[in-house]
């Protein structure tokens, strides 16, 4: 008996060896590249990094310097027999349809965006469920009765991180203003720093004294701009409570690096699918942060507050209109 366990035991080994052999996962970031503090280093950090320390397997990256080599990068990873390759972020999208066709036997895996391929796995967020949380946390700390919001680039993805913002910062305190503002109407939105910081001393000056950004690297300099007004900043994507601290008040993270290494994962185990997985509070995919950066900010009645906001949608109690369901902010 002891003989038969053991030779299970090591057949076992040997199928996990071989499957972490065969396995060929790869990355595609979008051109803000894998250190952009945001939602591509999210995917390094939490994606990349745990899955090479947890499952001993590297990941092929391929960081784009502009649109065109987003298609050649996923080409060219696809041509050498990488799979699956999660393409980050929704500019990826036209890029991924065409190569997917390319390459029926290929798993894609696209975060932001949904294609309907029979390889291509579509992974989407529910922003505004997270967005809620910490407009209803802005709100509550505001002293002005006024919050903001910077956008990256106007399309209504980000309208859909606005939208649930205001919807928390109004249920939270009914008399809440909600200042908004994009940055652009091209890709360039999310990596402008200098017309972040400019929104966001606007907003300012008319009274808000709390700003969300959903602005990628244009929202570096919205945080700026807050620690030289003395006021607080609201990150996203990624937990960017760290950039400065104090005057961060949290994050509205989505866990784009768990996606990513879930989709690895799967693909070794041979249980990936295609399709949409639409991910938000109930998943623990979408959150607010705390940590050492912002502890000093959050006490215990606004951590319970926030806490039971969460529970009560994860519940059904609270229903967060999302934006993209008809494009408007109706609700």
């Amino acid at each position: 008996m002891k003989t038969f366990t053991t030779n299970l035991t090591a057949a076992a080994l040997a199928v996990a060896s071989f499957s972490a052999l065969a396995a060929k996962p790869a990355v595609v970031y979008d051109t803000a590249g894998k250190f952009d503090k945001s939602f591509n280093e999210a995917v390094f950090r939490n994606g990349v990094e745990v899955f090479k320390k947890e499952k001993g397997v590297d990941v092929r990256e391929f960081e784009p310097q502009n649109e065109a080599q987003r298609e050649q990068g996923l080409r060219r990873l696809a041509g050498r027999g990488f799979s699956p390759i999660v393409a980050v972020g929704f500019n990826m999208a036209s890029a991924v349809e065409k190569v997917a066709a390319e390459y029926p036997d290929t798993q894609f895996t696209i975060i932001d965006m949904v294609i309907d391929k029979p390889n291509v796995q579509s992974v989407v967020f529910k922003e505004h469920e997270g967005s809620f949380l910490v407009g209803a946390l802005a709100a509550k700390v505001s002293n002005t009765n006024t919050v903001g919001f910077v956008g990256g680039m106007d399309i209504p993805l980000i309208r859909k991180f606005a939208c649930g913002y205001e919807q928390g910062a109004v249920y939270a305190n009914a008399n809440t203003k909600v200042l908004q503002n994009m940055t652009g109407s091209t890709p360039a939105a999310f990596a402008d720093p200098a017309k972040g910081s400019e929104l966001a001393k606007s907003q300012f000056s008319q009274g808000a004294d709390v700003i969300y950004a959903a602005a990628g690297g244009t929202g570096l300099g919205v945080y700026q701009a807050a620690k030289d007004a003395g006021k607080y900043a609201i990150g996203v994507d990624s937990n960017q409570n760290h950039l400065q601290p104090g005057t961060m008040l949290t994050s509205m993270v989505k866990k784009v690096g768990a996606v990513a290494y879930s989709t690895w994962e799967e693909g070794m185990n041979g249980t990936w699918q295609p399709g949409i997985k639409a991910l938000g509070l109930k998943e623990d995919s979408v959150d607010w942060a705390q940590d050492e950066h912002n502890a000093s900010l959050i006490t215990p009645e606004l951590k319970a507050y926030v806490e039971g906001i969460k529970a009560d949608i994860i519940s059904g109690k609270i229903t967060v209109h999302d934006y993209m369901s008809d494009n408007t902010c109706n609700y």
